[in-house]
């Protein structure tokens, strides 16, 4: 049976995104469009498109909408990290059907039709409805054929990610290990012996400084640089020279009042008693005596929730803080638990609450009451959105103005400054590692910078999109070409390193003969050493301990205590000195099990990066850099 909803949740949600995006999913055009035959990547001779891509930045924006609501902020989205990571997602997507169809993966049409008819969206009364699946797949731009070729193509990709989703293993003395590693304790404390205590009685001689530059004269390469001037053209800078009328803010306000409304927020604590989804019904049933018990120990003492969270819940995220779960809406917890908190009042404890975690005993205690805000503390906001939305109108048409402009009157930049109202900036020297202001370190617009034509020629560039909305064009003024800096400009760069370099030998040469003289237990002729206060230090906490500490402290021989370790650490030598182990209890059977299944989700996460990781080296994948 082929068990669609239960088991394809993720399908299901992409499906769902499909059919009611409030746009079309190929009809949408932007100034930026390329046409037909724009392309950002191609995969093993499949192009994605340009639009394809556009749509899926626009997906990711109304999703990331939809979590965050009236705190969205579509500016953080726009920038090359998200660009970069959707464009990626849709590489994955196409390498993953590339292997499918390689590897004979099928879809049955009985198992497209079931999937299909599952979709709540084009059901009616419980049933579904081809006339109503036709008539949404219309409203959205969509043929069936077409959605059915999508659907089909992501069971058939789902089929083969089922192998690393559902067949992760992980064997339950691994589970034992791996769980003791993360609570065993050890009593540390450390003694640091720092290299700059050394400083004032180290000088290095000129022949040391001059060995030290010739073997690192790469250290001292200064790159090619150049000085330029540039303008920047963006649809915000557009937007702020644009006049909005007090009656169209008054008329958006009254239309759109939902959008700034903050919804009803209440902080709850909880303790939980968890189960295992497989659980027996003796288990459940002890589980539920346990929570019944931890129930009547919070109502006897309501104010002292908190500690008692902090020794029986076994929610990880939140018995340390009390079981807080911290101010949150409608739509966030599971169904009962939410239903449960958002009939109570402040301070009210619940009876017990079943979910699909276990049994919950609940707090309230506070409310944030809805919010609607008026005209005057949203109307910079409003103001803002409508000027946007009328720049956005002209946008294309002026861009189309800078490109031809800074392209045809290329004599310098003043022409295109005027005509548009632009200022001309001047930078300071630049690398083709880019700048501090993030307009500069765009590597198209470096690539053209740094173009021999460009330095050459002192001509601007192309007028380039250097972030969403936002063009430039710029101008080399000065420049010069990459150099070895002479010894005289970084001498006093070279005495500094060596000091450094010099002190944390000596650090360590000191550090390594007391750690001799400890393990050996000799006490006689040791300097007295100053240790901090003992820290119980975990895996889990490491109490700024770096890893490679952390690693050596639970690597050491703990057969006789105190045992004493040191090593070199990024300011001398650290000396470390264990007190004590401190051995964790033995994990109950079901708690053991819920940590062995989320070892195993952990496994198939790493096993299916590595999987896509490997797929992306077998197949020909191409970024089209301009298309991008």
């Amino acid at each position: 049976m082929f068990d669609f909803v239960n088991r394809k949740k993720r399908i299901v949600q992409i499906i769902m995104a499909l059919a009611v995006l409030p746009f079309l999913f190929w009809g949408v055009e932007s100034y930026r469009d390329k046409g037909d035959d724009g392309f950002v990547a191609i995969v093993e001779g499949d192009k994605i498109s340009r639009r394809e891509f556009e749509q899926a930045l626009r997906d990711h924006h109304e999703r990331v909408r939809g979590m965050l609501g009236a705190n969205f902020d579509s500016s953080l989205l726009d920038n090359f990290e998200v660009r970069n990571s959707v464009l990626e997602r849709l590489v994955q997507q196409r390498l993953i059907q590339s292997e499918a169809e390689k590897n004979g993966f099928v879809v049955l049409d009985s198992q497209l039709i079931k999937t299909i008819q599952d979709i709540q969206a084009f059901q009616k009364d419980g049933k579904f409805s081809k006339q109503q699946y036709e008539d949404l797949l219309r409203a959205q731009g969509l043929t069936p054929a077409l959605f059915e070729s999508r659907v089909r193509k992501e069971l058939m990709i789902q089929q083969l990610m089922d192998g690393y989703s559902e067949n992760a293993f992980a064997p339950g003395m691994v589970a034992k290990k791996v769980s003791y590693l993360s609570e065993v304790q050890r009593e540390v404390s450390q003694s640091i012996i720092k290299e700059e205590q050394f400083f004032s009685e180290i000088q290095p001689d000129e022949l040391e400084i001059k060995a030290y530059y010739d073997k690192n004269q790469a250290n001292f390469h200064l790159p090619e640089r150049v000085r330029v001037e540039y303008v920047v053209l963006s649809l915000a800078d557009v937007a702020k020279k644009e006049v909005i009328s007090d009656e169209a803010i008054e008329v958006y306000y009254a239309e759109h009042l939902s959008d700034f409304v903050q919804p009803e927020e209440r902080k709850a604590s909880h303790i939980l008693v968890s189960i295992a989804a497989d659980a027996s019904s003796e288990n459940k049933q002890a589980a539920r005596e346990k929570a019944q018990k931890v129930l009547e120990q919070v109502k006897q003492n309501p104010e002292q929730f908190a500690e008692i969270a902090k020794e029986f819940s076994d929610d990880p995220g939140s018995a340390s803080s009390g079981g807080d779960l911290g101010f949150f809406g409608r739509g966030v917890m599971v169904k009962s638990f939410e239903e449960q908190i958002f009939s109570m009042q402040i301070n009210e404890i619940s009876d017990i609450v079943e979910t699909d975690f276990g049994f919950h005993v609940i707090q309230l205690t506070d409310i944030k009451a809805e919010k609607k805000p008026e005209l005057q503390e949203v109307r910079e906001q409003i103001e803002q959105q409508l000027k946007t939305q009328a720049a956005g109108k002209i946008f294309g048409e002026i861009s189309e103005d800078f490109s031809n402009m800074v392209y045809e009157q290329n004599e310098n930049l003043q022409a295109v400054a005027d005509k548009l109202g632009l200022t001309i900036n001047k930078s300071d020297w630049i690398s083709k590692d880019g700048a501090e202001l993030s307009i500069l370190s765009n590597d198209r617009l470096l690539s053209a910078i740094f173009s021999s034509d460009t330095i050459v020629s002192q001509k601007p560039t192309e007028a380039i999109e250097v972030e969403a909305d936002t063009f430039a064009s710029a101008r080399v003024i000065e420049h010069q070409p990459e150099a070895i800096q002479p010894l005289t400009v970084v001498e006093a760069q070279i005495v500094e390193a060596l000091k450094k370099q010099m002190a944390r030998a000596k650090a360590a040469e000191i550090g390594l003969k007391k750690l001799v003289q400890l393990q050996q237990a000799v006490s006689h002729d040791i300097e007295e050493i100053i240790w901090d206060e003992p820290k119980l230090i975990s895996y889990m906490q490491s109490h700024d301990m770096n890893s490679e500490e952390l690693r050596a402290v639970f690597k050491a021989d703990t057969k006789k205590l105190p045992a004493y370790i040191g090593l070199e650490s990024p300011d001398g030598f650290t000396l470390l000195r264990i007190n004590r182990v401190i051995e964790p209890s033995a994990m109950e059977q079901e708690k053991l099990d819920i940590f062995k299944k989320q070892l195993q989700q952990m496994i198939t996460q790493e096993e299916t990066m590595a999987y896509l990781s490997g797929l992306r080296k077998q197949y020909d994948v191409k970024i089209n850099q301009d298309g991008f």
